[in-house]
């Protein structure tokens, strides 16, 4: 009889410092961009990093927090030893992020031998990002993390020359490619048929999750873009499937609004709803890169993409609507 391995629910959470609320170099500065976008220090709490991290710890679950490194380049490796250092001791993974926004910000601490600036890894050369994942990657180590062997770009923003640098520095997994949003930043090779991982340029591409849409489209699996009833039913129709993996994408700053600095209860409560669920599902895990990375593996069944539905798509525009209505964007 054969074995059928539990489908591996990566929750990765995009976890960076925001180049647009960047103030100043001071620590004052730092200060209150981390108590926005890592934190997230509201009247009712904190909502960023350390909120969820409880919730994993309380339910047994694993993530994967995607760091960002580039804002050293203004405030130094102490403003990202203060974000390795809670997920470290929580016992989650720390994988590779990099938003190149930051360059602009650098002036002379700008680390390319050329000196280009660009919002997006895709904007520069091959040779250039090859030097910028080098310092990301140094700086996230000397922040105290592990060895990354997972990366994703910001603003999903890689191409094939990002993959072939990862492959190149000796970095295993890349997950920027977001099938579901065609028109994006993201310029990797690949195509919307593409939903489960693939080598690709000497690395193995991890696609971000989706769900399909009416009218034939996709949308992605992010914690602000489905509600608690499609994210779960995803995971379920991956497990029909028999999927190795789906991949879900939250933000550290994602439970509130940041210029508020106010909860979102409505996303709050869908990001708690996930992990308590993941906790009961039958033939699921939570996994991480460090101790059960994604694996190849033939799908066999068809329609792997969960189908559109009318009434979860009534239900989730509604949310939304009111989601918008009292919390504004974020």
């Amino acid at each position: 009889m054969a074995i059928i391995m539990p489908t591996r629910v990566f929750i990765t959470i995009d976890t960076e410092y925001s180049s647009g609320l960047y103030t100043g170099p001071g620590l004052a500065d730092r200060a209150e961009n981390f108590a926005r976008s890592i934190a997230c220090v509201t009247p009712e709490g904190p909502a960023g990093i350390t909120h969820k991290l409880a919730l994993l710890e309380l339910y047994g679950q694993k993530a994967v927090f995607f760091v960002d490194p580039m804002p050293a380049l203004v405030w130094g490796v102490a403003a990202i030893e203060d974000v390795v250092g809670p997920i470290i001791a929580a016992g989650q993974d720390v994988q590779l992020h990099c938003h190149t926004e930051w360059l602009a910000l650098a002036g002379g601490a700008n680390p390319l031998s050329s000196g280009r600036t660009g919002r997006n890894m895709a904007d520069f050369p091959f040779e250039d990002q090859c030097e910028l994942l080098d310092y990301a990657r140094t700086t996230l180590i000397a922040a105290g993390a592990p060895a990354p062997v997972a990366f994703r770009a910001g603003n999903y923003g890689a191409n094939d020359d990002t993959l072939r640098a990862l492959a190149a520095v000796g970095m295993d997994y890349d997950t920027s490619f977001c099938p579901a949003i065609p028109d994006a930043d993201c310029r990797i090779g690949l195509g919307p048929h593409h939903l489960d991982p693939v080598g690709h340029m000497g690395v193995i591409e991890v696609p971000i999750g989706s769900i399909g849409t009416l009218g034939g489209g996709q949308r992605h699996a992010q914690i602000t873009a489905l509600t608690l009833a499609e994210m779960l039913a995803a995971i379920r129709h991956a497990c029909d499937c028999e999927r190795s993996s789906f991949t879900l994408v939250s933000h550290s700053f994602e439970l509130i609004n940041r210029r508020k600095l106010a909860v979102n209860h409505i996303v709050r409560r869908r990001f708690i709803g996930l992990v308590k669920s993941l906790a009961s599902m039958r033939k699921v895990e939570t996994a991480n890169y460090k101790d059960n990375p994604p694996g190849l593996r033939m799908i066999t069944k068809d329609d792997p993409l969960l189908p559109a539905n009318p009434v979860r798509t009534g239900m989730r525009l509604a949310e939304q609507f009111v989601s918008n209505a009292l919390y504004g964007a974020r």
